[in-house]
């Protein structure tokens, strides 16, 4: 038998290589941040090289550790797209702030599991005062907020799915859907996140369970449709249980029109859940504050901290105004937890959660938020809508047609001067990301399914020379695209 003292050095190393480690990482780790500006911000798609280096790795030998991470952070930073790059225009993926950095170390050492509050008590109560602190900012009174962290958006939008059905039919926890006499049906945008199909999959109600409101102009959900939609259900004999309003749609940034949402889902007296996933962030900036008006009446919202506030991925929140429903939807009575903290007022995060053994995610805002202040990081947006706002400028100088309309900072935008199809913008945003310079992406606006290229600013290091680059890099491939080489 081997004992622990042959087979503890092949995972604790010892104290000398250790410390070269911890070396090299932070040197590694340092350089990147000093350089991704000079990288190109999208990697060669050689997929044979890349699948013969992860394939070289046999495992069937112990390898140098400090060599190997060498080896290794050489070759993720050859091969992936720079999220983190000033001149990445793409998915709501940030450049991560310096504490969430630290934050993930730390967290990785002492590798708290937020289960039981017992085992992490300090861990679960921190995250928990970011909850109450969130949710006060969107309009949630203190003493009556509660949430949870969560993977992501996608998990915090099935949360508040999952809430919101047993908030309405509590027997669904004992006896679930098949003691339903109604087919449960829920609302949001067309434009919304298709985390909502997914989570009506997966929870059993079926895609047909939801429905998709036409949006106006602006990308905007129409409150006449919804109303009317809820209506022709009911005089169906559906079960309308849920209305989502999207702040900050992923496609074009739009902003469903919150109190008149929120207004129909009371009126009909539904859950109503506000998808804040993005734009959120909006509440911690005085003059955007009010682009999210109505969210305090929301019984819940959706908020990643690793979108607009830049924090490492994943950090999803879910919050609620409904202290009850997390432990009447998740909770559970095993022999097998901890039990050396029941005597106390306090909840173990197994039972408050989709999850069960989970990683303390909120250290990463908290100590961001610890050292940037509220101020800091309304200072940090502030500026990136101001870079949405000159990138906008410049493109409409420069001939482009935006075709959005969102006071966030993105941008959907094709030539003014012709009627490009989705092949032709997918070739212009092709020649961009070719060009190393710059990431952006296409879409497909509104109903119509116009085609356009896509510009998110993602990260708080993007300035005017940044936005230059881009806007370089797209005259160059319209030209190109005009003029194309026989």
């Amino acid at each position: 038998m081997t004992s622990a003292t042959e087979t503890t050095p092949l995972l604790l190393l010892d104290e000398p290589t250790r410390a070269s480690l911890w070396t090299t990482l932070v040197s590694e780790i340092e350089r990147y941040l000093q350089s991704v500006d000079e990288l190109p911000v999208s990697p060669a798609l050689d997929a044979p090289a890349i699948r013969a280096f992860a394939e070289s790795f046999t495992f069937e030998h112990p390898l140098p550790p400090t060599e190997t991470l060498r080896s290794i952070a050489a070759q993720l930073t050859r091969y992936q797209v720079h999220t983190p790059h000033p001149s990445y225009y793409g998915l709501f993926n940030p450049a991560s702030t310096t504490m969430s950095i630290a934050a993930d170390a730390l967290v990785a050492a002492l590798n708290p599991q937020l289960a039981a509050w017992s085992h992490s008590p300090l861990a679960s109560e921190m995250e928990l005062h970011l909850v109450r602190s969130l949710a006060e900012k969107f309009g949630i009174p203190r003493d009556q907020a509660d949430g949870v962290f969560t993977s992501g958006g996608a998990e915090a939008n099935h949360t508040a799915l999952l809430t919101a059905l047993f908030h309405r039919w509590p027997q669904l926890a004992g006896a679930g859907l098949r003691s339903l006499d109604q087919q449960p049906v829920f609302y949001v945008s067309a434009e919304g996140h298709h985390s909502f199909l997914k989570a009506a999959k997966a929870s059993g109600l079926g895609a047909d369970s939801l429905r998709e409101i036409e949006v106006d102009s602006s990308l905007r959900m129409r409150p006449d449709a919804l109303r009317a939609a809820l209506e022709r259900d009911r005089a169906h004999g559906l079960a309308p249980f849920l209305v989502i309003a999207t702040a900050g749609t992923t496609g074009a940034g739009a902003i469903d029109p919150i109190p008149d949402i929120g207004r129909a889902a009371r009126d009909h007296n539904l859950w109503f859940h506000v998808d804040a996933a993005w734009g959120g962030a909006a509440v911690l900036v005085p003059e955007l504050r009010p682009l999210l008006n109505g969210t305090e009446q929301a019984d819940s919202v959706t908020f990643d901290a690793h979108k607009f506030l830049s924090i490492s991925m994943g950090a999803g929140i879910y919050l609620t105004r409904h202290p009850d429903v997390l432990t009447r939807t998740f909770g559970t009575l095993t022999a097998y937890m901890p039990r050396e903290g029941e005597r106390l007022q306090a909840v173990d995060p197994f039972s408050h959660s989709m999850q069960w053994s989970r990683r303390f995610t909120g250290l990463k805002l908290f100590l961001s938020l610890a050292v940037a202040g509220w101020e800091g990081y309304a200072v940090t947006i502030r500026h990136q809508t101001a870079m949405g706002d000159l990138l906008r400028t410049q493109l409409a100088d420069r001939g482009w047609k935006i075709v959005n309309d969102t006071p966030l900072p993105l941008v959907c935008f094709t030539d003014a001067a012709h009627s490009w199809d989705l092949a032709q913008c997918q070739r212009v945003a092709n020649a961009v990301i070719e060009s190393g310079q710059a990431w952006i992406s296409t879409i497909q606006v509104g109903r119509e399914k116009q085609p356009a290229l896509r510009a998110c600013i993602t990260s708080y290091r993007t300035e005017p020379r940044h936005i230059e680059t881009l806007l370089s890099a797209l005259d160059q491939a319209r030209s190109a695209a005009e003029n194309p080489v026989v």
